[in-house]
Parts: structure tokens; sequence; C-alpha cells
């Protein structure tokens, strides 16, 4: 049993690395894709292909002049961004990021916590992370950092909302809260995203807007906010609000793979298995097939950031009456209809066909609707 524990506090202590070293160099990909997206030189200065930079970039940080205005509240201050890391970095903990691995007889999963309300752990966790931009924005005493926290607040609310009606329609079609059951249910290639296409739509959208990304980074505009609820900090307290968005990012696209895309799952996993197990025996295969599964997990991941990424540098910033609205007027409403055509879907024999006919029919009805009211204004 010692051997045992000591592999689970292994993979425990191994996500918390993983989660902060993918974060760390997120900020680095972020500068070079944005430097192939914008056709200039990116980072080459520090270290080869300038992979140093995130570290230059830490240094740079932690001898900065760690100061705290005279008017702020200190420790509610240094409160803010420790929480807002600590709740970026808690959401890793029920992710299963791979199968399970074999050894002495036990099957150890790759997972820090199997609960059977892993969704509503990783909600949960995710809506206190506002908390730390609210706290360190008022505790600040400037009213562009207060503005800041304000419109966090009032948007993660806004975004939150959809967010959870999208995954009503996922988990309609699991009947488990538990990550794992959910990953367990889409074998192979029978992912949700197929018959989620509209829930996952949202879900991503809802994403960028939790994770304060462009096109929804109004919380921190420094065109209108000097920086938004950061203003005041400096030094390692402005570090770690930065690096909580990168961790918060690598930790949305791994629960978007986790419930639309299979998770660890991938098309021939089963042959994989099959191939492994009988060349290398029942075990060895076993968790060699658990470390394939794990690679393709961190591919999909990998994906889900460079779209974020890709996305900042091509998308303007919503103004903010437009971001309220996208929340409230068009995404609610399409998680509500999405969610009526997954119940009607799962009481039915054929829920991948009723769910693209019930979207089909939907869209048409849009359609038919925006063009009758086009023609009435014109008639008018």
């Amino acid at each position: 049993m010692d051997s045992v524990f000591l592999i689970k506090s292994l993979i425990i202590l191994g996500i918390f690395a993983l989660s902060l070293g993918i974060a760390a160099y997120e900020t680095y990909f972020e500068r070079v894709i944005a430097a192939f997206i914008q056709d200039r030189v990116g980072p080459d200065r520090a270290g080869p292909f300038g992979l140093l930079q995130p570290l230059a970039d830490a240094g740079k940080l932690f001898f900065k002049e760690d100061f705290i205005p005279t008017l702020a509240d200190k420790w509610l201050f240094i409160l803010g961004p420790s929480l807002a890391m600590l709740t970026a970095l808690m959401t890793s903990a029920v992710i299963p990021f791979g199968d399970s691995i074999l050894y002495d007889g036990h099957e150890i999963l790759v997972q820090g916590i199997e609960v059977n309300i892993g969704i509503l752990w990783v909600f949960g966790v995710v809506s206190l992370g506002v908390y730390g931009i609210l706290i360190g924005g008022w505790a600040s005493n400037n009213k562009y950092s207060l503005y800041g926290a304000i419109r966090a607040a009032s948007q993660n609310i806004s975004y939150e909302l959809a967010m959870g009606l999208s995954i009503i329609a996922v988990l309609m079609m699991s009947g488990s809260l538990s990550l794992r059951t959910i990953v367990e249910e889409q074998h192979g290639m029978n992912w949700n995203v197929f018959y989620q296409p509209l829930g996952f739509i949202i879900f991503l959208t809802c994403s960028f807007a939790e994770c304060n990304r462009t096109p929804f980074d109004l919380p921190e505009s420094e065109n209108e906010l000097v920086a938004g609820y950061h203003t005041e900090y400096g030094s390692m307290k402005l570090g770690l609000f930065l690096f909580s968005e990168y961790v918060n990012m690598f930790i949305s696209s791994a629960v978007i793979a986790t419930l639309f895309f299979g998770g660890f799952n991938y098309p021939g996993m089963d042959w994989v298995y099959s191939a492994l197990t009988s060349k290398m025996g029942e075990v060895t295969g076993h968790n060699l097939a658990t470390l394939v599964g794990t690679l393709v997990f961190f591919g999909k991941i990998a994906f889900f950031i460079f779209v974020y990424m890709w996305v900042r540098w091509t998308l303007p910033r919503f103004r903010y009456d437009q971001l309220m609205d996208l929340g409230w007027k068009g995404l609610i409403p399409l998680a509500v209809v999405n969610m009526i055509i997954t119940a009607a879907a799962e009481l039915s024999n054929q829920p991948l066909l009723v769910n693209w006919v019930g979207l089909g029919v939907f869209i048409a009805l849009l359609y038919a609707g925006s063009a009758l009211m086009k023609s009435k204004k014109t008639s008018v």
C-alpha cells in the first residue's frame, strides 16, 4: 500500500507541476504565435529560440519592487492574487488525464481525486476564482481597479449561466456528474461534440469569458481602465494574477477536451490496447496504452490552447454592452434551446439523428423569423 500511495502522490504532484509548467510556457508560445500572425520576430533572446523567456519573465517580476498602496487594505490586497492562483490550481484535481496504471495488483487512476460530482467541483471552484479579482480590485482603493473587478464579476455571472446550461445537456446524455464516467461514455470516437455541436460552441465561448481572454478581456482593458483590477499590483502579486489566467486557460482546455472530445479516448484505441498487451503483457501493455491516451489528451489540450491564442490575435475586443447582450440575450436562450433538443433526443431511439435534426429545425426557424422581421421593417 505504501508503493500505491507513493505512485498516487507522484501523480498528484505531476498534475500540479504540469499545470504550472504548461502555464509558464503558454506565455512563450503566445508570443511566438502572436509574432507569426503579425509577421514579426518573436522572443529569440533568452536562450535558444527564446525558450528561456518564461524564466526571464519570472525573474523580472520576482526582483521588481513589491509595494502596497498606502490606502489599500493590506491583507485583502495580498489575499486577492493568492486566491486567484489557488482556485486556478484546485480545478485540475478532478480531471482524468489518463485511464489507469496497473501496479502490484492495484489499479491506480491517472487523476488527482475521483469524485462522483467532478463537474460540480470544477464549476464551483471556477466560480470562486472571481472572488480573487473582486477582492484585489476592491482592496486596491483605486476606481479603475474597482471598475475592472465589477466588470469581472458581472461577466462571470452572466457567462456561467450559459455555461452551466450547456453542461446540463452533456449530463443528460451521460447520466453522471463524474468526469471519468463522462469520458468513459465517449469510448473510441463516440465523442459528445458530435451530439452537442451547439453546446460545444456555447461552452467554448463562455470559457473565453471565464478566462478573461480576448474578445472578453474587458476586466483588464488597458485603453479604458489603465490595467483594470490589477492596476495597483506589481512584482509577483501581479505575476500571480497573470499566471492564474494561463493556468485557467490550460484547465478550461482540459475540461473542453474532457466534456466534448473524449478526454483520453481516441479512434483505434482498442486496437492499440490489444496490440500492446499481446506483445508486452497485460500490465506493461495496459500502462503503455494509458500513456498513449494521456499523450492524446494533452494533444487535444494543446490544440484548444492554440485556439485561445489564435482568437486573441484575430478578433477585436467587444464593447461592454455587446458582451452583456451576447451573454444574456444570445447564449442563455441558445443553451435553453440546446437543452430542450437534447432532452427530446435522449427520449428517442436515435439521439445523434434527433440532435442534428432538432438543431437544423431550430436554425431554419431562426432564419425564417429573422427574414420575416427584416421584411416587416422594410415594408414599414
